[in-house]
């Protein structure tokens, strides 16, 4: 379905509960406000308040958030917007799941927000100290051969050289007799 390009607050109310389909009288009683009142918020002769707007919106199932921004009351987020208006559109869960739902990406995105002000910092640090010309530390592991090996070995060898061998240690085990019952 087309979006509408709507001018005003009641236009807009006027547009969703359209798309709705939902008569005025039937949003009126969802909302708990009279026909006459909301037939005048629809024509902007009337500014509702936040409450009456988080009324209507339940009654339309469409975020209050959205109708306090087009009302007035709230600036448009930027940034994450388009998350926030897909939970606040979707009807398939309720108002409190949403509200959780965005709390969550709030603070998923105040949590990145931080790792990425402490990883700029983090990168700041080592350019720093790499253009100081701090030295690197080399450690040097054994291999695992190299940990289950045995001492080498010199063995004297026909032509009077010696031959170095290693033995690996491997465990053997030897399989048991079976019992018959």
């Amino acid at each position: 379905m087309a979006t509408l390009k709507v001018t005003s607050l009641g236009d807009y109310i006027r547009e969703q509960r359209e798309s709705a389909q939902v008569s005025l009288r039937q949003l009126a009683k969802s909302a708990g406000v009279s026909n006459p009142y909301l037939s005048q918020i629809e024509r902007g002769l009337k500014k509702p308040s936040a409450e009456i707007l988080q009324q209507i919106a339940k009654g339309l199932r469409i975020s209050a958030e959205t109708l306090y921004v087009r009302a007035g009351i709230l600036d448009e987020e930027h940034g994450g917007g388009d998350v926030t208006a897909a939970v606040l559109a979707d009807t398939g869960i309720g108002e409190r799941h949403k509200r959780v739902l965005l709390d969550i990406y709030e603070s998923f995105r105040a949590e990145h927000a931080a790792a990425t002000v402490a990883t700029s910092a983090a990168e700041k640090t080592a350019v720093r100290k790499a253009a100081g010309g701090a030295p690197r530390a080399a450690t040097a592991k054994r291999s695992t051969a190299a940990k289950k090996s045995k001492p080498a070995t010199h063995k004297p060898t026909a032509k009077g050289g010696t031959a170095t061998k290693t033995t690996k240690t491997t465990k053997t085990t030897q399989a048991r007799p079976r019992r018959n019952p």
